[in-house]
């Protein structure tokens, strides 16, 4: 699970985030990424959301992708500079994926948005 300091909640943050950083796109997931450089006024907490349409499933089905991502962004984190912003998108394909696909796809964008 990610610490309370570490989701990222306001729109604005999602928006921003979207609009400025960098995409890097796989069937199954789509990240957006700013790094810290460009985040103005950020303390120094990396933060994280999660964008799962009703295109994904039902409730039950979009909440297990959900649990899914943050439990390999989790993993991820320590890759990311402090005080940079992922959104991370589910796409449909997401419904059927298993975690290890999901875990491929989610490296994978991460390193076509920069994230080394």
């Amino acid at each position: 699970m990610l610490a309370r300091s570490q989701r990222m909640r306001s729109g604005q943050d999602f928006r921003h985030t979207i609009r400025r950083g960098a995409k890097g796109a796989q069937p199954t997931v789509v990240t957006h990424v700013l790094l810290r450089s460009r985040v103005p006024g950020t303390g120094g907490h990396t933060s994280v959301g999660f964008v799962v349409s009703k295109a994904v499933g039902g409730a039950v089905e979009r909440n297990r992708v959900k649990r899914q991502l943050r439990h390999l962004m989790r993993d991820r984190l320590s890759a990311l500079p402090d005080g940079s912003r992922v959104v991370v998108r589910a796409l449909p394909a997401s419904h059927g994926a298993d975690s290890a696909t999901l875990a491929a796809h989610l490296d994978a964008a991460l390193a076509r948005a920069g994230v080394r």
